[in-house]
Protein backbone atom coordinates (compact mmCIF):
# COMPACT_ATOMS: atom_id res chain seq x y z
CA UNK A 1 0.00 0.00 0.00
CA UNK A 2 1.73 3.18 -1.30
CA UNK A 3 0.20 6.64 -0.87
CA UNK A 4 0.18 9.39 -3.45
CA UNK A 5 2.88 11.18 -1.45
CA UNK A 6 5.34 8.41 -2.32
CA UNK A 7 5.77 6.90 1.14
CA UNK A 8 4.56 3.64 2.60
CA UNK A 9 1.31 3.55 4.54
CA UNK A 10 1.83 2.59 8.20
CA UNK A 11 -0.48 -0.40 7.68
CA UNK A 12 1.81 -1.81 5.01
CA UNK A 13 4.67 -1.79 7.48
CA UNK A 14 2.44 -3.35 10.13
CA UNK A 15 1.45 -6.24 7.87
CA UNK A 16 5.02 -6.89 6.69
CA UNK A 17 6.31 -6.82 10.27
CA UNK A 18 3.56 -9.20 11.39
CA UNK A 19 4.47 -11.68 8.65
CA UNK A 20 8.17 -11.49 9.58
CA UNK A 21 7.43 -12.01 13.26
CA UNK A 22 4.91 -14.81 12.70
CA UNK A 23 7.14 -16.81 10.37
CA UNK A 24 10.75 -16.22 11.44
CA UNK A 25 10.66 -14.84 15.00
CA UNK A 26 8.33 -17.64 16.07
CA UNK A 27 10.67 -20.44 15.02
CA UNK A 28 10.64 -21.99 18.54
CA UNK A 29 6.86 -22.30 18.26
CA UNK A 30 7.02 -23.96 14.85
CA UNK A 31 9.80 -26.27 16.01
CA UNK A 32 7.75 -27.31 19.03
CA UNK A 33 4.65 -27.94 16.94
CA UNK A 34 6.57 -29.86 14.27
CA UNK A 35 7.99 -32.16 16.95
CA UNK A 36 4.52 -33.27 18.09
CA UNK A 37 3.64 -36.78 16.85
CA UNK A 38 0.19 -35.70 15.71
CA UNK A 39 1.70 -33.10 13.39
CA UNK A 40 3.51 -35.67 11.24
CA UNK A 41 0.76 -35.77 8.62
CA UNK A 42 -0.82 -33.59 5.96
CA UNK A 43 -3.47 -32.54 8.46
CA UNK A 44 -0.76 -31.58 10.92
CA UNK A 45 1.06 -29.53 8.30
CA UNK A 46 -2.20 -27.79 7.42
CA UNK A 47 -2.78 -26.97 11.09
CA UNK A 48 0.72 -25.52 11.50
CA UNK A 49 0.21 -23.38 8.38
CA UNK A 50 -3.15 -22.17 9.64
CA UNK A 51 -1.73 -21.47 13.09
CA UNK A 52 0.99 -19.36 11.48
CA UNK A 53 -1.64 -17.27 9.73
CA UNK A 54 -3.47 -16.93 13.05
CA UNK A 55 -0.33 -15.58 14.73
CA UNK A 56 0.22 -13.18 11.83
CA UNK A 57 -3.40 -11.99 12.01
CA UNK A 58 -3.22 -11.42 15.77
CA UNK A 59 0.06 -9.52 15.44
CA UNK A 60 -1.35 -7.45 12.58
CA UNK A 61 -4.38 -6.51 14.67
CA UNK A 62 -2.17 -5.33 17.53
CA UNK A 63 0.11 -3.35 15.22
CA UNK A 64 -2.88 -1.80 13.44
CA UNK A 65 -3.73 0.01 16.66
CA UNK A 66 -0.40 1.83 16.42
CA UNK A 67 -0.36 2.23 12.62
CA UNK A 68 0.19 5.98 12.55
CA UNK A 69 2.94 7.93 10.89
CA UNK A 70 4.93 8.75 14.03
CA UNK A 71 4.22 5.66 16.08
CA UNK A 72 4.43 2.68 13.74
CA UNK A 73 8.23 2.50 13.55
CA UNK A 74 8.98 2.54 17.30
CA UNK A 75 6.13 0.11 18.00
CA UNK A 76 7.34 -2.31 15.33
CA UNK A 77 10.85 -1.98 16.74
CA UNK A 78 9.52 -2.89 20.18
CA UNK A 79 7.76 -5.94 18.75
CA UNK A 80 10.86 -7.01 16.83
CA UNK A 81 13.24 -6.69 19.76
CA UNK A 82 10.83 -8.44 22.13
CA UNK A 83 10.29 -11.22 19.59
CA UNK A 84 14.02 -11.65 18.95
CA UNK A 85 14.83 -11.89 22.66
CA UNK A 86 11.92 -14.23 23.29
CA UNK A 87 12.90 -16.45 20.36
CA UNK A 88 16.46 -16.72 21.65
CA UNK A 89 15.60 -17.74 25.20
CA UNK A 90 12.72 -20.00 24.23
CA UNK A 91 14.68 -21.62 21.42
CA UNK A 92 18.00 -21.92 23.21
CA UNK A 93 16.93 -22.92 26.71
CA UNK A 94 13.40 -24.22 26.28
CA UNK A 95 12.19 -21.34 28.46
CA UNK A 96 8.49 -20.55 28.80
CA UNK A 97 7.46 -16.91 29.04
CA UNK A 98 4.65 -16.33 31.50
CA UNK A 99 4.04 -13.86 34.33
CA UNK A 100 6.31 -15.77 36.70
CA UNK A 101 9.16 -15.76 34.21
CA UNK A 102 8.58 -12.07 33.56
CA UNK A 103 8.83 -11.45 37.31
CA UNK A 104 12.25 -13.06 37.17
CA UNK A 105 13.21 -10.82 34.27
CA UNK A 106 12.13 -7.70 36.15
CA UNK A 107 14.06 -8.77 39.27
CA UNK A 108 17.21 -9.93 37.47
CA UNK A 109 20.34 -8.10 38.58
CA UNK A 110 23.30 -7.08 36.35
CA UNK A 111 25.32 -10.15 37.32
CA UNK A 112 22.60 -12.49 36.06
CA UNK A 113 22.15 -10.46 32.89
CA UNK A 114 25.88 -10.73 32.20
CA UNK A 115 25.75 -14.52 32.45
CA UNK A 116 23.00 -14.63 29.82
CA UNK A 117 24.87 -12.56 27.23
CA UNK A 118 26.39 -14.50 24.36
CA UNK A 119 27.31 -14.24 20.70
CA UNK A 120 24.32 -16.42 19.91
CA UNK A 121 22.04 -13.88 21.59
CA UNK A 122 23.65 -11.08 19.60
CA UNK A 123 23.22 -13.04 16.37
CA UNK A 124 19.57 -13.75 17.13
CA UNK A 125 18.79 -10.11 17.85
CA UNK A 126 20.76 -8.95 14.81
CA UNK A 127 19.00 -11.28 12.38
CA UNK A 128 15.47 -11.24 13.78
CA UNK A 129 15.34 -7.59 14.88
CA UNK A 130 18.35 -5.65 13.59
CA UNK A 131 18.00 -6.42 9.87
CA UNK A 132 14.26 -5.63 9.58
CA UNK A 133 14.73 -2.52 11.73
CA UNK A 134 17.48 -1.32 9.40
CA UNK A 135 15.12 -1.67 6.46
CA UNK A 136 12.26 -0.18 8.45
CA UNK A 137 14.16 2.99 9.29
CA UNK A 138 15.06 3.54 5.63
CA UNK A 139 11.41 3.48 4.57
CA UNK A 140 9.56 6.76 4.41
CA UNK A 141 6.11 6.68 6.04
CA UNK A 142 3.37 8.49 4.20
CA UNK A 143 1.26 11.21 5.75
CA UNK A 144 -2.43 10.32 5.62
CA UNK A 145 -5.28 12.33 7.04
CA UNK A 146 -6.16 11.38 10.59
CA UNK A 147 -9.73 10.26 10.00
CA UNK A 148 -8.84 8.35 6.84
CA UNK A 149 -5.97 6.57 8.59
CA UNK A 150 -8.23 5.78 11.53
CA UNK A 151 -10.74 4.22 9.17
CA UNK A 152 -8.08 2.12 7.45
CA UNK A 153 -6.65 0.99 10.76
CA UNK A 154 -10.09 -0.01 11.97
CA UNK A 155 -10.77 -1.98 8.79
CA UNK A 156 -7.47 -3.88 9.02
CA UNK A 157 -8.05 -4.50 12.72
CA UNK A 158 -11.50 -5.97 12.05
CA UNK A 159 -10.33 -8.01 9.05
CA UNK A 160 -7.45 -9.44 11.08
CA UNK A 161 -9.78 -10.58 13.82
CA UNK A 162 -12.24 -12.01 11.30
CA UNK A 163 -9.40 -14.05 9.77
CA UNK A 164 -8.34 -15.13 13.22
CA UNK A 165 -11.88 -16.11 14.18
CA UNK A 166 -12.45 -17.99 10.92
CA UNK A 167 -9.28 -20.01 11.37
CA UNK A 168 -10.09 -20.76 15.01
CA UNK A 169 -13.50 -22.06 13.88
CA UNK A 170 -12.05 -24.06 10.98
CA UNK A 171 -9.23 -25.60 13.02
CA UNK A 172 -11.00 -25.73 16.37
CA UNK A 173 -10.76 -29.49 16.87
CA UNK A 174 -7.00 -29.56 16.30
CA UNK A 175 -6.46 -26.27 18.12
CA UNK A 176 -8.35 -27.26 21.26
CA UNK A 177 -6.69 -30.68 21.40
CA UNK A 178 -3.23 -29.19 20.94
CA UNK A 179 -3.71 -26.52 23.59
CA UNK A 180 -5.23 -29.01 26.00
CA UNK A 181 -2.61 -31.73 25.54
CA UNK A 182 0.43 -29.47 25.11
CA UNK A 183 -0.10 -26.50 27.41
CA UNK A 184 3.36 -25.07 26.83
CA UNK A 185 2.43 -24.13 23.24
CA UNK A 186 0.36 -21.15 24.36
CA UNK A 187 3.43 -19.67 26.09
CA UNK A 188 5.46 -19.80 22.85
CA UNK A 189 3.36 -17.37 20.80
CA UNK A 190 5.90 -14.60 20.39
CA UNK A 191 5.96 -11.71 21.39
CA UNK A 192 2.32 -11.76 22.52
CA UNK A 193 3.36 -14.06 25.37
CA UNK A 194 5.76 -11.41 26.73
CA UNK A 195 3.25 -8.58 26.44
CA UNK A 196 0.53 -10.64 28.09
CA UNK A 197 2.84 -11.61 30.95
CA UNK A 198 3.81 -7.97 31.50
CA UNK A 199 0.14 -7.05 31.51
CA UNK A 200 -0.54 -9.61 34.22
CA UNK A 201 2.21 -8.08 36.34
CA UNK A 202 1.02 -4.51 35.79
CA UNK A 203 -2.69 -5.30 36.22
CA UNK A 204 -3.03 -8.34 38.47
CA UNK A 205 -6.79 -7.96 38.70
CA UNK A 206 -8.07 -9.69 41.83
CA UNK A 207 -4.58 -10.71 42.84
CA UNK A 208 -2.52 -9.47 45.75
CA UNK A 209 -3.55 -6.00 46.88
CA UNK A 210 -0.84 -3.44 47.46
CA UNK A 211 -0.54 -1.99 50.92
CA UNK A 212 1.14 -2.48 54.28
CA UNK A 213 2.12 -6.01 55.22
CA UNK A 214 -0.23 -7.81 57.56
CA UNK A 215 1.57 -8.58 60.82
CA UNK A 216 2.04 -12.15 62.01
CA UNK A 217 3.27 -13.57 65.30
CA UNK A 218 1.57 -11.10 67.60
CA UNK A 219 1.89 -13.65 70.41
CA UNK A 220 5.34 -14.92 69.39
CA UNK A 221 7.81 -15.62 72.14
CA UNK A 222 10.75 -17.91 72.82
CA UNK A 223 9.86 -20.75 75.15
CA UNK A 224 11.75 -20.98 78.42
CA UNK A 225 14.71 -23.32 78.33
CA UNK A 226 16.13 -25.44 81.12
CA UNK A 227 18.55 -23.65 83.41
CA UNK A 228 22.09 -23.75 82.09
CA UNK A 229 21.06 -24.52 78.49
CA UNK A 230 22.53 -22.58 75.60
CA UNK A 231 20.60 -20.55 73.03
CA UNK A 232 20.13 -22.15 69.61
CA UNK A 233 22.10 -21.02 66.57
CA UNK A 234 20.53 -22.14 63.30
CA UNK A 235 22.27 -21.49 60.00
CA UNK A 236 19.53 -21.76 57.37
CA UNK A 237 21.25 -22.03 53.99
CA UNK A 238 18.92 -21.18 51.12
CA UNK A 239 20.34 -22.99 48.12
CA UNK A 240 19.99 -21.92 44.51
CA UNK A 241 19.11 -24.22 41.60
CA UNK A 242 20.03 -27.42 43.42
CA UNK A 243 18.70 -30.69 42.00
CA UNK A 244 18.15 -33.40 44.58
CA UNK A 245 18.99 -36.14 42.12
CA UNK A 246 22.51 -34.73 41.62
CA UNK A 247 23.41 -35.07 45.31
CA UNK A 248 25.34 -38.27 46.01
CA UNK A 249 23.80 -38.20 49.51
CA UNK A 250 20.55 -39.05 47.71
CA UNK A 251 22.00 -41.89 45.65
CA UNK A 252 23.52 -40.02 42.71
CA UNK A 253 26.31 -42.18 41.26
CA UNK A 254 28.91 -39.38 41.10
CA UNK A 255 30.64 -38.26 44.34
CA UNK A 256 29.20 -34.74 44.52
CA UNK A 257 29.00 -34.73 48.36
CA UNK A 258 32.31 -36.18 49.58
CA UNK A 259 32.71 -33.77 52.51
CA UNK A 260 29.15 -33.83 53.85
CA UNK A 261 29.20 -37.61 53.65
CA UNK A 262 31.92 -37.57 56.33
CA UNK A 263 29.94 -35.31 58.67
CA UNK A 264 26.97 -37.53 59.44
CA UNK A 265 24.34 -35.21 57.97
CA UNK A 266 20.78 -36.26 57.14
CA UNK A 267 19.68 -35.73 53.55
CA UNK A 268 15.92 -35.83 52.93
CA UNK A 269 15.20 -37.49 49.60
CA UNK A 270 11.63 -36.46 48.72
CA UNK A 271 11.34 -32.68 49.04
CA UNK A 272 9.26 -30.61 46.62
CA UNK A 273 9.69 -26.89 46.02
CA UNK A 274 7.02 -24.21 46.16
CA UNK A 275 7.95 -22.84 42.74
CA UNK A 276 10.30 -23.31 39.82
CA UNK A 277 12.15 -20.01 40.15
CA UNK A 278 13.54 -17.82 42.90
CA UNK A 279 10.90 -15.09 42.61
CA UNK A 280 8.14 -17.63 43.23
CA UNK A 281 9.85 -19.99 45.68
CA UNK A 282 11.76 -17.68 48.00
CA UNK A 283 8.79 -15.68 49.40
CA UNK A 284 6.73 -18.88 49.59
CA UNK A 285 9.47 -20.70 51.54
CA UNK A 286 9.36 -18.07 54.29
CA UNK A 287 5.57 -17.72 54.38
CA UNK A 288 3.32 -19.21 57.05
CA UNK A 289 0.59 -19.77 54.44
CA UNK A 290 2.04 -22.70 52.52
CA UNK A 291 2.04 -22.94 48.73
CA UNK A 292 -1.73 -23.04 48.24
CA UNK A 293 -2.44 -20.23 50.69
CA UNK A 294 0.45 -18.12 49.45
CA UNK A 295 -0.65 -18.29 45.83
CA UNK A 296 -4.30 -17.53 46.65
CA UNK A 297 -3.66 -14.73 49.16
CA UNK A 298 -5.30 -11.35 48.51
CA UNK A 299 -2.73 -9.34 50.47
CA UNK A 300 0.85 -9.74 51.66
CA UNK A 301 1.98 -10.80 55.11
CA UNK A 302 5.16 -10.55 57.11
CA UNK A 303 7.36 -13.64 56.96
CA UNK A 304 9.37 -16.05 59.07
CA UNK A 305 12.14 -13.51 59.66
CA UNK A 306 9.69 -10.91 60.97
CA UNK A 307 8.10 -13.40 63.34
CA UNK A 308 11.47 -14.65 64.62
CA UNK A 309 12.56 -11.08 65.28
CA UNK A 310 9.26 -10.25 67.00
CA UNK A 311 9.77 -13.26 69.26
CA UNK A 312 13.05 -11.72 70.41
CA UNK A 313 15.57 -13.74 68.40
CA UNK A 314 18.63 -12.23 66.70
CA UNK A 315 18.11 -12.48 62.94
CA UNK A 316 20.62 -11.88 60.16
CA UNK A 317 20.33 -12.37 56.38
CA UNK A 318 23.52 -12.61 54.31
CA UNK A 319 23.09 -12.55 50.54
CA UNK A 320 25.28 -13.74 47.69
CA UNK A 321 22.65 -13.52 44.99
CA UNK A 322 20.15 -11.10 43.53
CA UNK A 323 18.62 -10.05 46.85
CA UNK A 324 16.07 -11.35 49.32
CA UNK A 325 12.94 -10.36 47.35
CA UNK A 326 11.91 -8.08 50.20
CA UNK A 327 12.05 -10.79 52.87
CA UNK A 328 14.96 -9.27 54.79
CA UNK A 329 14.02 -5.60 54.48
CA UNK A 330 12.95 -5.36 58.15
CA UNK A 331 15.77 -7.38 59.74
CA UNK A 332 19.56 -6.92 59.77
CA UNK A 333 20.95 -7.89 56.38
CA UNK A 334 24.12 -7.56 54.36
CA UNK A 335 25.70 -8.61 51.10
CA UNK A 336 28.45 -11.23 51.17
CA UNK A 337 30.90 -8.78 49.61
CA UNK A 338 30.14 -5.99 52.09
CA UNK A 339 32.39 -5.16 55.03
CA UNK A 340 31.54 -6.75 58.35
CA UNK A 341 31.46 -4.70 61.56
CA UNK A 342 35.06 -3.84 62.27
CA UNK A 343 35.91 -3.61 58.58
CA UNK A 344 36.55 -7.24 57.69
CA UNK A 345 35.73 -8.26 54.11
CA UNK A 346 35.72 -11.49 52.16
CA UNK A 347 39.14 -12.58 50.83
CA UNK A 348 39.89 -11.04 47.42
CA UNK A 349 40.30 -14.53 45.95
CA UNK A 350 36.60 -15.20 46.55
CA UNK A 351 35.24 -12.12 44.78
CA UNK A 352 35.87 -10.73 41.29
CA UNK A 353 33.93 -8.83 38.63
CA UNK A 354 31.19 -7.96 41.11
CA UNK A 355 30.48 -11.60 41.98
CA UNK A 356 31.56 -13.75 44.91
CA UNK A 357 31.91 -17.47 45.42
CA UNK A 358 29.66 -18.81 48.16
CA UNK A 359 32.46 -19.21 50.70
CA UNK A 360 32.35 -15.41 50.96
CA UNK A 361 29.16 -15.88 52.99
CA UNK A 362 31.28 -17.43 55.75
CA UNK A 363 33.84 -14.63 55.96
CA UNK A 364 33.82 -12.68 59.24
CA UNK A 365 30.77 -14.47 60.59
CA UNK A 366 31.98 -14.08 64.17
CA UNK A 367 32.06 -10.30 63.81
CA UNK A 368 28.68 -10.18 62.09
CA UNK A 369 27.05 -12.29 64.82
CA UNK A 370 28.73 -10.30 67.61
CA UNK A 371 27.28 -7.09 66.17
CA UNK A 372 23.71 -8.33 66.74
CA UNK A 373 22.01 -7.20 70.00
CA UNK A 374 23.32 -9.19 72.95
CA UNK A 375 19.88 -9.62 74.55
CA UNK A 376 18.56 -11.17 71.33
CA UNK A 377 21.59 -13.42 70.93
CA UNK A 378 20.91 -14.72 74.42
CA UNK A 379 17.55 -16.05 73.17
CA UNK A 380 18.91 -17.53 69.93
CA UNK A 381 20.29 -16.66 66.51
CA UNK A 382 18.71 -17.34 63.12
CA UNK A 383 21.29 -16.80 60.38
CA UNK A 384 20.14 -17.11 56.74
CA UNK A 385 22.78 -17.57 54.02
CA UNK A 386 21.41 -17.04 50.50
CA UNK A 387 23.66 -18.84 48.03
CA UNK A 388 24.60 -18.24 44.44
CA UNK A 389 24.67 -22.04 44.38
CA UNK A 390 24.27 -23.55 40.93
CA UNK A 391 22.73 -20.54 39.21
CA UNK A 392 22.89 -21.00 35.44
CA UNK A 393 23.56 -20.86 32.65
CA UNK A 394 27.19 -20.07 33.58
CA UNK A 395 27.57 -23.07 35.89
CA UNK A 396 31.34 -23.04 35.46
CA UNK A 397 31.50 -19.75 37.36
CA UNK A 398 29.96 -21.30 40.47
CA UNK A 399 33.06 -23.25 41.48
CA UNK A 400 36.70 -22.13 41.84
CA UNK A 401 39.41 -23.46 39.55
CA UNK A 402 40.88 -25.71 42.27
CA UNK A 403 37.52 -27.36 43.02
CA UNK A 404 36.44 -28.90 39.74
CA UNK A 405 36.50 -32.68 40.19
CA UNK A 406 34.59 -33.33 36.98
CA UNK A 407 36.32 -32.49 33.71
CA UNK A 408 36.05 -31.34 31.01
CA UNK A 409 33.33 -28.87 31.88
CA UNK A 410 31.16 -26.58 29.78
CA UNK A 411 32.70 -23.11 29.91
CA UNK A 412 30.09 -21.14 28.02
CA UNK A 413 26.62 -19.88 28.79
CA UNK A 414 25.40 -21.16 25.41
CA UNK A 415 24.56 -24.57 26.80
CA UNK A 416 23.58 -26.10 23.45
CA UNK A 417 27.16 -25.72 22.27
CA UNK A 418 28.37 -28.10 24.98
CA UNK A 419 28.20 -31.85 25.00
CA UNK A 420 25.76 -33.29 27.53
CA UNK A 421 28.73 -34.70 29.46
CA UNK A 422 30.50 -31.33 29.70
CA UNK A 423 27.28 -29.61 30.76
CA UNK A 424 26.67 -32.17 33.51
CA UNK A 425 30.30 -31.81 34.63
CA UNK A 426 29.94 -28.04 35.03
CA UNK A 427 26.70 -28.41 36.97
CA UNK A 428 28.05 -31.20 39.16
CA UNK A 429 31.12 -29.09 39.94
CA UNK A 430 28.78 -26.43 41.31
CA UNK A 431 27.07 -29.07 43.48
CA UNK A 432 30.43 -30.31 44.72
CA UNK A 433 31.35 -26.75 45.64
CA UNK A 434 28.06 -26.35 47.51
CA UNK A 435 29.06 -29.52 49.36
CA UNK A 436 32.35 -27.87 50.34
CA UNK A 437 30.67 -24.63 51.38
CA UNK A 438 28.14 -26.51 53.55
CA UNK A 439 30.92 -28.56 55.12
CA UNK A 440 32.78 -25.34 55.92
CA UNK A 441 29.57 -24.02 57.47
CA UNK A 442 29.43 -27.07 59.72
CA UNK A 443 33.07 -26.57 60.71
CA UNK A 444 32.32 -22.96 61.68
CA UNK A 445 29.27 -24.05 63.66
CA UNK A 446 31.43 -26.48 65.63
CA UNK A 447 33.46 -23.50 66.85
CA UNK A 448 30.27 -21.94 68.25
CA UNK A 449 29.36 -24.78 70.60
CA UNK A 450 30.84 -22.98 73.61
CA UNK A 451 28.14 -20.29 73.41
CA UNK A 452 25.34 -21.92 71.37
CA UNK A 453 23.59 -25.15 70.48
CA UNK A 454 24.25 -25.01 66.72
CA UNK A 455 22.57 -26.64 63.73
CA UNK A 456 22.45 -26.28 59.95
CA UNK A 457 19.51 -26.66 57.59
CA UNK A 458 20.06 -26.46 53.83
CA UNK A 459 17.20 -26.33 51.31
CA UNK A 460 17.33 -25.27 47.66
CA UNK A 461 14.72 -22.91 46.26
CA UNK A 462 14.11 -24.91 43.07
CA UNK A 463 15.76 -27.38 40.73
CA UNK A 464 17.08 -27.20 37.18
CA UNK A 465 16.64 -28.77 33.76
CA UNK A 466 19.88 -29.82 32.10
CA UNK A 467 18.75 -30.56 28.57
CA UNK A 468 16.19 -33.26 29.28
CA UNK A 469 13.59 -33.06 26.50
CA UNK A 470 15.57 -30.08 25.15
CA UNK A 471 14.69 -27.99 28.22
CA UNK A 472 17.34 -25.99 30.06
CA UNK A 473 17.46 -23.84 33.19
CA UNK A 474 14.20 -23.47 35.16
CA UNK A 475 11.05 -21.38 35.47
CA UNK A 476 8.48 -23.46 33.58
CA UNK A 477 4.90 -23.01 34.83
CA UNK A 478 4.59 -25.19 37.91
CA UNK A 479 1.75 -27.32 36.57
CA UNK A 480 3.80 -28.46 33.58
CA UNK A 481 7.32 -28.19 34.95
CA UNK A 482 9.31 -31.44 35.00
CA UNK A 483 10.33 -33.11 38.24
CA UNK A 484 13.90 -31.88 37.75
CA UNK A 485 12.78 -28.31 38.42
CA UNK A 486 10.79 -29.15 41.58
CA UNK A 487 12.69 -31.94 43.35
CA UNK A 488 15.09 -30.16 45.70
CA UNK A 489 17.71 -31.21 48.27
CA UNK A 490 17.23 -30.69 52.00
CA UNK A 491 20.07 -31.46 54.44
CA UNK A 492 20.22 -31.18 58.23
CA UNK A 493 23.15 -31.32 60.67
CA UNK A 494 22.82 -31.43 64.45
CA UNK A 495 25.76 -32.27 66.72
CA UNK A 496 25.21 -34.43 69.85
CA UNK A 497 25.12 -31.32 72.04
CA UNK A 498 22.23 -29.89 70.02
CA UNK A 499 20.46 -33.24 69.86
CA UNK A 500 20.38 -33.31 73.65
CA UNK A 501 19.18 -29.70 73.94
CA UNK A 502 16.54 -29.89 71.19
CA UNK A 503 15.50 -33.49 71.94
CA UNK A 504 15.77 -34.16 68.19
CA UNK A 505 18.14 -36.93 67.14
CA UNK A 506 19.71 -37.34 63.73
CA UNK A 507 19.16 -41.09 63.99
CA UNK A 508 15.42 -40.48 64.09
CA UNK A 509 15.59 -37.96 61.25
CA UNK A 510 17.57 -40.47 59.18
CA UNK A 511 14.78 -43.01 59.64
CA UNK A 512 12.34 -40.45 58.23
CA UNK A 513 14.55 -39.13 55.43
CA UNK A 514 12.30 -40.56 52.71
CA UNK A 515 9.11 -39.01 54.11
CA UNK A 516 7.48 -36.61 51.61
CA UNK A 517 8.20 -32.98 52.49
CA UNK A 518 7.69 -29.64 50.76
CA UNK A 519 8.70 -26.04 51.26
CA UNK A 520 5.48 -25.79 53.31
CA UNK A 521 7.32 -27.58 56.14
CA UNK A 522 10.13 -25.02 56.48
CA UNK A 523 8.27 -22.28 58.42
CA UNK A 524 7.19 -24.51 61.31
CA UNK A 525 10.39 -26.59 61.26
CA UNK A 526 12.52 -23.49 61.84
CA UNK A 527 10.19 -22.14 64.54
CA UNK A 528 10.12 -25.50 66.27
CA UNK A 529 13.88 -25.80 66.34
CA UNK A 530 14.32 -22.24 67.60
CA UNK A 531 11.76 -22.86 70.35
CA UNK A 532 9.43 -20.11 69.16
CA UNK A 533 5.83 -20.36 70.29
CA UNK A 534 3.28 -18.62 68.04
CA UNK A 535 -0.18 -19.22 66.65
CA UNK A 536 1.32 -19.61 63.18
CA UNK A 537 3.40 -22.64 64.27
CA UNK A 538 1.84 -25.88 62.99
CA UNK A 539 3.21 -29.02 64.67
CA UNK A 540 1.96 -31.19 61.80
CA UNK A 541 4.22 -29.26 59.40
CA UNK A 542 7.30 -29.36 61.62
CA UNK A 543 9.56 -31.93 59.92
CA UNK A 544 11.49 -32.40 63.17
CA UNK A 545 8.44 -32.77 65.43
CA UNK A 546 8.07 -36.57 65.03
CA UNK A 547 11.64 -36.92 66.29
CA UNK A 548 11.31 -34.56 69.24
CA UNK A 549 11.25 -36.52 72.48
CA UNK A 550 8.80 -35.82 75.23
Amino acid sequence: MRSRTGGRNPLTLAVLAAIWIATLANWPLWRALAALPEMGSARGALFIGGFCVMVAALTTALLAIAAWRWTIKPVIALFLISAALGAHFMGSYGAIIDSTMMTNVVQTDPREVRDLLSWRLLASVTVLAGLPMLLLWRVRVSAVGGWRQLGRNAIVFVISFLVLAALVFALFADLSATMRNHKTIRYLINPVNSFYALGQLAFPGKGVKKGPLAAIGADARVALRPAGSKPPLLVFVVGETGRADHFSLNGYVRPTNPELAQLGVVSFTDVTSCGTNTAASLPCMFSHLGKQGFESRDHDFENLLDLAQRAGLAVLWLDNQSGCKGLCDRVPNADASSAAPGGGTAPAALCSDGECLDEALLANLDARIAALPADRRARGVLLVLHQMGSHGPAYYKRSPADRKPFEPECTTNVLQQCSPEALINAYDNSIAYTDHMLAQTVQWLKTQQVAYDPAMLYVSDHGESLGENNIYLHGLPYAIAPREQKHVPMIAWLPPQTEAASRVTQACLAQRRAAPLTHDNLFSTVLGFMGVQAAEYKPALDAFAPCRGG
